[in-house]
């Protein structure tokens, strides 16, 4: 498997484009009062493109040896990813307000770039650490 290690990482890092991008579409169509922002065939493409996401990173740990509550970004992805997770519950459906709608989204997405800047440097304090344009090295 270590042989498929780049092409597991870009399919990894389409999928986690392809995730945040679904999310931020279905938000912005909540919010927008579109009524198929909830269409059984958007969640169901988000249960796809997040199971493959998924599986991606099963194979990248075990491909790079790599685990969560050993190493402390993947943790803290971990640990931010329920966060995320419950935060786009709220933004799509739990959440009886617009205002509260609206504060979960832009929670979630800042949730979900954080976790990206974790996962891009490889450090627990993502763009705290390294400041929003930097590059890693």
């Amino acid at each position: 498997m270590a042989e498929f290690y780049l092409q597991i990482r870009l399919a990894h890092v389409v999928f986690v484009c392809c995730s945040g991008s679904l999310f931020a579409a279905r938000g912005l169509m909540v919010l927008a009062g579109v009524p198929w922002a909830n269409h059984p065939a958007l969640r169901w493409l988000s249960y796809l493109i997040d199971t493959c996401l998924l599986t991606a990173a099963l194979m990248l740990m075990t491909i790079l040896h790599q685990y969560p509550f050993v190493q402390a970004w993947l943790t803290v992805k971990v640990l931010l990813l329920v966060v995320y997770i419950v935060l786009g519950i709220y933004a799509l459906r739990r959440a009886r307000t617009r205002r509260v709608r609206l504060a979960a989204f832009v929670a979630a997405l800042l949730v979900f770039l954080f976790i990206a800047s974790v996962a891009y440097w490889h450090d627990p304090r993502g763009w705290f650490a390294h400041g929003v344009t930097s590059a890693p090295g």
